[in-house]
């Protein structure tokens, strides 16, 4: 299910012992575009202390009770690795992490999730590596690393491929897949009023340093998209609509039927 991931600031974190707290922020690989963590707010029961869930713990979402359901007890949250989320996370952190809960590393393997397409699948591919082994990877891995605090990107400024079109607004999740679909480009700095969506795969490049998006399509395209308001449902049709729109093929395409659409746009 596609979301504005607006919606996800606030839900609350059940483990199976009880609720962990809500969630805050989420932490996005700028090189995949996929959530790859959530900052929750713990409150009192842990001291007021910050910690990171990962997609891989999500077992079920509920949109309208605001509530993600995760696989991970109380105890188990208590004793993950101190990560203090007001500073970048590094590859380093992300390895002590994801090794004490035994996830696999997802920058290891083909995929958006390392071994698998969702989080979900991965269940039965858990790493099971010994402590020593993973403390060894965590020392060997870079400290680089490509998360981007979401709340942070919000506001850039969306470069088309002639000339400035607007801002970063939000972006559009996938509760199954855990990857941002979409990002909303508010557009009023030329239309008063209108937002569109733009996908992730159409970005040339990002600028953290300029605080800028490079889009790939002109101005004028995106203009006469196909406009976007939170009480849009973003279903199968609206996103046929989209890719018609622009003449690009859809992320749910294999690469031949990919390259075939590919082949035929006019863009």
């Amino acid at each position: 299910m596609l979301m504005n991931s607006k919606h996800l600031h606030g839900m609350t974190i059940r483990a199976l012992d009880g609720e962990l707290g809500t969630v805050d922020q989420f932490f996005f690989d700028d090189d995949t575009w996929a959530v790859r963590y959530f900052t929750v707010e713990t409150g009192g029961w842990l001291g007021g202390r910050r910690v990171l869930v990962s997609p891989f713990s999500v077992i079920h979402t509920d949109w309208q009770a605001r509530r993600l359901d995760v696989s991970l007890t109380k105890e188990q949250v208590t004793n993950s690795p101190d990560i203090d989320t007001h500073e970048p996370v590094s590859r380093q952190h992300e390895a002590e992490y994801l090794g004490y809960y035994g996830y696999p590393y997802y920058w290891g393997g083909p995929y958006m999730w390392g071994p698998a397409f969702y989080p979900a699948a991965t269940s039965d591919i858990m790493a099971t590596a010994n402590a020593e082994a993973i403390a060894d990877r965590v020392r060997k891995e870079s400290t680089d690393s490509h998360l981007r605090n979401a709340e942070e990107v919000q506001g850039y400024f969306i470069e088309a491929s002639d000339g400035e079109i607007g801002h970063l607004d939000g972006f559009i999740v996938d509760d199954e897949a855990w990857a941002i679909r979409y990002i909303e480009v508010a557009t009023r700095n030329w239309w008063p009023g209108k937002k569109v969506l733009v996908s992730p795969a159409w970005i040339d490049r990002v600028s953290w340093r300029n605080s800028k998006v490079y889009v790939g399509l002109s101005r004028e395209l995106i203009r006469s998209g196909p406009e976007y308001a939170e009480s849009t449902p973003i279903n199968r049709e609206y996103e046929n609509q989209l890719y018609f729109h622009y003449g690009l093929p859809p992320y749910w395409l294999n690469e031949a039927e990919r390259q075939a659409v590919f082949s035929m746009s006019p863009v």
